[in-house]
Formats: C-alpha cells, structure tokens, sequence
C-alpha cells in the first residue's frame, strides 16, 4: 500500500509518500498558483520514489490549498494531519505547535492519538512567518540572521503584537539607535508570548512537537522552548509534518 499527502500551505507546498514509512518527500514555493504546485510537488515526490502515479492507492490534500487540488481523493483539515504527522514522528506527543506562513495553531492530543482540543490564529498575522517575514525585512536580515542575533540578548520591548503597529515600533526603536540584537531578540520574545497565550486556551501537556516552517530555525527554537519551560521535539523536517499526517491518513483508510 503506498499513499500520498499533498499540503498546500500559503508559502510552501509539500508532498511525502508513504508506504508505513516515508518513502520520499518534496517542497516547492506555492507561489500564485497552489493547484499548479501541487501537481508539481506530488510529481517531485513521485520522481524521488521511483514511481507513477498510478502506483498510488489513495491521495490525500490538506492545507488552504487542498481545495484546489481536483486529483485527490479526500480533503482532510490541516489540524488532523499535523495531529498525525506529529504522533508518527513522535510517538508521546500531546502537544504540536505549529507556526506556518499565515496562521499558527495548538493543537492539543489525547493519549490514543485523536485531536483533543486546538486553537488557531488565522485571522491576523501576529504569532505567524508572515509577522517575521516583514519584520526581518523592516531590519534588513535573514530569518536565520534573526535567530542568531537573538540568542543570548536581552529583549528590547515591543508592546504590539500587531504585524503594523509592530513595525512601527521597529523602525521607531532603529531610530533611538537600539541595536539589532536587542531588537531580534525582543521579535522572538513577541512569537513567544503570542504561542503561549494561544497555549493557555487548550492544555498543554508534554512532549511537545514543534511544527511548520520557522522550526527550522534552532535558534528561535531554542527561545520558544526556554519561554514555555519544555523541551520541544523538532522534526528533521518541520515542514513536512502536515503532508505525512495526510499521507498517514490516507494509509489509514486502506490498511
């Protein structure tokens, strides 16, 4: 049995095929066009494994995107895949974070695997990589750049959590000449208290599994996991988690 997850996010697309474990996976940029790359990403996954896709017994779609996608057999919420992708990489996961390009989520997981409880922050950009995306830009620095100057410096203040008032602060603080890696740091701290008090609405237990394109940043990594007082698991792929919990569920529907 081989099954493939298709996870249409707003910056990045991924696919990972799977037959028990995964059997390869593929990222591509979504772009303007999510059905166009999620055809795309879904024949990258199927080149890497050696495959047609006619070898593909069930193709599942999650994400904003799945909608778009009219080769897939089943649409299934980001919030069950991430659930499951967390779960298969780390067996006692109760708890996956995930920061993604537009929103961010909490999702909280019952002992035998099922979605307990979840939170979403999808209706601003606060807490999400769109928020570091313009304040990295407002310093003119890589998100990996972010991270290293963050680490280890002590906080300037930023009061909003809002992506514009929050700029408006950056450039203000430029301006006093605060340093940029007081700054960073002070940008991390913000994502930080913006999980947390998302964390304080669903329980939320240990092991937690971080997920979504800025864990793979170890610094700022490292900054989340201080701040909630817990070891966080980081995939090797953090991205990917989405598309192997659609692609497990698909699995799960044929075994």
């Amino acid at each position: 049995m081989i099954t493939a997850g298709i996870d249409v996010g707003s910056t990045a697309t991924k696919a990972v095929i799977f037959d028990g474990t995964i059997r390869s996976m593929a990222i591509v940029p979504t772009g303007w066009n999510p059905k166009e790359a999620g055809r795309s990403v879904f024949n990258e996954a199927l080149t890497r494994a050696g495959l047609l896709e006619q070898d593909i017994e069930r193709i599942i779609g999650t994400g904003y995107g799945r909608v778009s996608l009219s080769f897939i057999d089943k649409k299934v919420t980001e919030i069950t895949c991430h659930a499951k992708g967390a779960k298969f990489l780390f067996p006692k996961t109760r708890t996956v974070i995930d920061i993604g390009g537009q929103d961010s989520k909490v999702i909280a997981i019952a002992e035998d695997g099922a979605v307990a409880d979840f939170i979403m922050n999808d209706k601003c950009a606060a807490g999400t990589g769109r928020f570091l995306q313009v304040m990295t830009g407002v310093l003119d620095i890589t998100l990996d750049e972010l991270g290293r100057l963050a680490s280890g410096t002590k906080p300037a203040s930023i009061n909003s959590m809002c992506t514009v008032f929050a700029e408006s602060e950056i450039i203000g603080l430029l301006a006093q000449e605060v340093t940029k890696e007081a700054i960073a740091s002070g940008i991390v701290q913000t994502i930080a208290q913006k999980m947390m008090s998302l964390t304080s609405r669903v329980p939320c237990l240990e092991e937690i599994t971080f997920s979504g394109g800025v864990a793979n940043n170890p610094e700022i990594c490292a900054i989340l996991s201080s701040a909630f007082g817990a070891k966080f698991n980081i995939p090797n792929r953090p991205q990917l988690v989405g598309a192997l919990g659609a692609a497990i569920v698909g699995f799960e529907t044929i075994k």
